[in-house]
């Protein structure tokens, strides 16, 4: 829910240093002929076989060479960025300082590629995106206590980079069922909707369930991802106090996308609303704003840009008795759990 989550406490991003996702090869000459003698791998080094969990050797000639091509990126205009995108078939959209971090993604995966192909089975199968809608009034005063009053799920396969399915129900408020008039008008959900939908306990145990039938955490590995913190600290941590459970395991730890977004693309806090994120990005949003499962779908498309820009979206975040925990980037990327419904309090 995109309004409350303006005034979560101002926090800087950590430093995480993440690592360039693979994908496939362009056929053809190196990316820059006028890097042509900083080009050229060492074809001895080519053969050996390192093991990813072995930090990387900076030594190596490779990251000297990487280095002078980003000198060389950062020097040009965004015409010139834009024509060797488009000479790479890669996507021209979006603002200068975001070409210039697709088009070095792109060149380091080249040499990283070619010295040690990446192990995709290191990486999650699916991420699935969540971003609640809730109760909420006018102006979010202190007292309000904010309750699901949407869950939608977009399940994002890793490999094709598609929306592969989606789920949505309302849920009935039991506190406050009856929703504010600021409230309707933001998100969009009737009085009706809720009033006809199940409480929590019966969406979440359906949520479960149909993350199950799709193998999530037995066939597949998966994480959460959402936009900003409170989605999973707040609002799922409010509603399960609410509604008398435990907090559900395979939703202790996910990816923060916002913090993900202000590390890899080097910008503050201010520019990673939803909004700003997909115009930075050059895509308008599409569907109804604070509609959850529309915001749910626009938050895959920044993963999936991201993931193409070269963006290793990992965990970044979790919840530990009820706090709020940076995850490091050094932590091995680990699948959650395959879901199970929480035990009442």
């Amino acid at each position: 829910m995109e309004a409350p989550k303006e005034n979560w406490p101002r926090r800087e991003f950590p430093a995480e240093g993440e690592e360039a996702k693979t994908g496939p090869r362009e056929a053809g000459s190196p990316p820059f002929q006028q890097c042509k003698q900083c080009c050229r791998l060492d074809r001895q080094e080519d053969s050996k076989k390192k093991s990813m969990s072995n930090p990387p050797d900076f030594s190596d000639p490779v990251y000297k060479e990487i280095s002078l091509t980003n000198g060389y990126i950062n020097r040009m205009s965004r015409d010139q960025l834009r024509a060797k995108l488009e000479e790479f078939k890669l996507d021209t959209r979006g603002v200068k300082d975001v070409l210039k971090k697709r088009l070095k993604n792109y060149y380091k995966k080249e040499k990283l590629m070619q010295k040690q192909p990446m192990n995709a089975d290191n990486y999650y199968d699916y991420i699935c995106v969540i971003d609640f809608e809730a109760t909420c009034e006018e102006g979010n005063q202190l007292e309000v206590t904010h309750e699901i009053i949407e869950f939608p799920i977009v399940l994002l396969n890793t490999r094709t980079l598609e929306i592969e399915d989606t789920f949505q129900k309302y849920v009935r408020p039991e506190i406050n069922p009856q929703l504010s008039d600021f409230c309707i008008n933001l998100t969009g959900i009737s009085q009706d909707l809720v009033d006809k939908a199940d409480e929590f306990p019966r969406v979440l145990q359906c949520a479960v369930d149909w993350m199950k039938q799709k193998g999530l955490g037995s066939k597949y590995s998966y994480c959460i991802l959402t936009d900003g913190s409170w989605d999973m600290s707040k609002f799922l941590n409010i509603q399960c106090r609410v509604s008398r459970l435990k907090y559900p395991s395979f939703a202790k730890k996910w990816i923060n996308i916002r913090k993900s977004y202000g590390n890899f693309y080097k910008v503050p806090r201010n520019q990673t609303k939803l909004s700003t994120m997909l115009q930075k990005l050059g895509m308008d949003y599409d569907g109804r704003p604070h509609s959850g499962l529309d915001d749910s779908k626009n938050i895959a498309r920044i993963a999936v840009r991201m993931l193409q820009d070269g963006c290793e979206l990992r965990v970044n975040e979790k919840l530990y008795d009820g706090v709020l925990l940076t995850v490091s980037s050094s932590t091995p990327i680990e699948g959650a759990p395959v879901p199970q419904m929480p035990r009442f309090r």
